[in-house]
């Protein structure tokens, strides 16, 4: 474990998982310190036969690596808004859409800190 700030002074480690968003079973996870960044696990979340990857801003600059382990998936991360925060209605639309879909797969983290007690 490695402590980082975010907001206030956290010391722990992150749950990344791949899930299948059909399905919502978790395929992969991967756990590393608190101040390891999201994008770093990446790799070991996918298994190459994706068809899309859901991702949020994190992922963002990850296109050729997405693209090199699962060649056949359309990524559909959320872009990230600009420095002052504004970001066009259009994007910010797909961003929305993007996140409903991505919000299926949140309940894995429901149960891993609710029922198993990691909260």
């Amino acid at each position: 474990m490695h402590q980082t700030r975010k907001g206030q002074q956290y010391f722990g480690m992150k749950l990344h998982i791949g899930v299948d968003s059909q399905s919502g079973l978790a395929h992969s996870a991967v756990v590393t310190a608190a101040n390891v960044h999201d994008k770093h696990p990446l790799p070991d979340l996918l298994h190459g036969n994706e068809q899309h990857v859901y991702g949020d801003s994190a992922y963002a600059s990850q296109k050729d690596l997405i693209h090199s382990k699962a060649a056949k998936a359309k990524d559909f991360t959320n872009q990230r808004s600009r420095r002052n925060g504004i970001i066009n209605e259009e994007t910010r639309g797909k961003n929305r859409n993007k996140s409903r879909i991505r919000a299926r797969v949140e309940h894995v983290f429901s149960v891993v800190k609710r029922l198993w007690g990691f909260g």
